[in-house]
């Protein structure tokens, strides 16, 4: 390394896969001879890769262009993504930004490293670029392989599938050779990622097939799916993951209502009695599993008995992780030019009254750990604490001087999981303290 090496930093919004895409190109700096270096820190470029699900995702984006140039004032700010890919001339707009890429132009960027001037490109194709987490992207010690993009589904208040186009995937060789790469560099947690991974299909190949090929590395010892739409969830899905023996205890299956007219405008692919079969079905082959689900309150429309609705059908059900998000009108979607849109104080209590629901869930979920052994892997160090997850995806924190990155121990649990704090505390077990 030289004074004159150039440096890079990145940040990364919204999802698995937009990680996973960050670490692909992070390592294509890297094999270019630049440094990369924390996003605090200055830096030459600054490469941020962006989310727009909500409103609330972009206004994280433009403050986040601002905190970049901030940390950084002589550098450049390159801003990708799904944000760039939908609002490039709003982003034009901002003296902080040199140059904007959209989702396909992004793995592009060293072609237009020698010409940053304000430039946008933002055009879409149908290629498939693969992307996974690499030792570049320092910060993950679960490594995100990317096997699908895009979506082919109309849901109303989507915009994705028109910042990411139409569903392409992964063949299963390529996504076993990468997820072998990811296991010879010393990943032992592997999170299968996409847009809508459950409509997985390539050549005939299902996403069973690609499961079954990935689960048969032998020195992989954790997997996980990210987000999977409930109607694409099968019977050979979940012996497949089953019979892999390395898929731990945890699901996201977005639910987004609990109410069938609200789903039928939504554009949902199932019923709630649909939903309701599919997590029977998940504790038929995962009895002890948690699930997490997306869920969206206060669309156009929606009534008051219709919100219960939703809140008893989540008090009663074994969903664990609430992920809860006020309806955001997207422009260019269906459910933007419906009639009958909520005000915001009545969206914010709805919100507030289902995290409190998921926050009694998860706690009540986690009092089977306590004095119990579970395994986590540890993922990073905040103060005197290490930091990681056990297999139905609890954060558990300890205190050791032991050097824990990337490490998997048995560890008794000692509390239950508090919302307020997001973690269960616990102690590494000796191995003569073993049952």
């Amino acid at each position: 390394m030289t004074d004159s090496q150039k440096t890079v930093s990145f940040h990364t919004l919204g999802c698995r896969l937009n990680f996973s895409e960050t670490g692909s190109i992070a390592s294509g700096f890297a094999s270019r001879g630049y440094k990369i270096v924390p996003f605090e820190q200055s830096s030459d470029l600054v490469f941020l890769n962006t989310c727009t699900v909500t409103d609330g995702a972009d206004s994280s984006c433009r403050n986040l262009i601002k905190k970049a140039k901030k940390h950084s004032p002589d550098s450049k700010v390159i801003v990708s993504g799904c944000y760039a890919q939908m609002e490039s001339e709003k982003l034009s707009q901002m003296p902080e930004v040199d140059l904007i890429l959209g989702n396909s132009e992004k793995y592009n960027v060293f072609e237009h490293l020698g010409e940053i001037e304000t430039k946008i490109k933002i055009d879409q194709t149908n290629d498939f670029w693969g992307a996974y987490t690499t030792p570049a992207d320092f910060k993950h010690t679960r490594a995100f392989l990317k096997i699908q993009d895009g979506c082919n589904y109309i849901c109303s208040f989507c915009i994705i599938p028109q910042a990411r186009g139409r569903s392409r995937t992964i063949s299963v060789d390529q996504a076993y050779k990468n997820a072998l790469e990811l296991v010879e560099s010393g990943y032992k947690e592997i999170v299968l990622t996409g847009v809508n991974i459950g409509e997985y299909e390539k050549g005939g190949e299902k996403l069973t097939d690609l499961v079954e090929k990935i689960g048969s590395i032998k020195q992989l010892q954790r997997l996980r799916l990210s987000s999977v739409e409930p109607n694409t969830i099968t019977d050979d899905l979940l012996k497949a993951l089953k019979d892999s023996g390395k898929y731990l205890n945890h699901f996201h299956i977005p639910l987004q209502s609990a109410d069938d007219e609200i789903l039928k405008s939504m554009r949902r692919k199932y019923t709630i009695s649909d939903y309701q079969s599919v997590l029977e079905k998940i504790h038929k082959y995962f009895p002890k599993s948690a699930i997490g689900a997306d869920i969206i309150t206060g669309y156009p429309g929606e009534t008051r008995e219709q919100f219960q609705k939703t809140y008893k059908f989540l008090e009663n059900s074994p969903i664990t992780h609430f992920h809860v998000f006020p309806f955001s009108s997207r422009q260019g979607t269906t459910a933007a030019k419906l009639p009958a849109h909520l005000n915001n104080s009545e969206k914010k209590k709805r919100v507030k009254l289902l995290n409190q629901l998921g926050d009694q869930k998860i706690e009540k979920y986690s009092e089977q750990f306590k004095n119990q052994l579970t395994s986590v892997l540890f993922e990073q160090r905040k103060g005197e604490f290490w930091e990681g997850h056990n297999p139905e995806f609890l954060k558990v924190r300890i205190k050791s001087n032991e050097d824990l990155k990337n490490k998997i121990r048995p560890i008794l649990i000692e509390s239950t999981y508090s919302p307020s704090k997001h973690q269960m505390l616990g102690k590494i077990v000796l191995h003569s303290q073993r049952q």
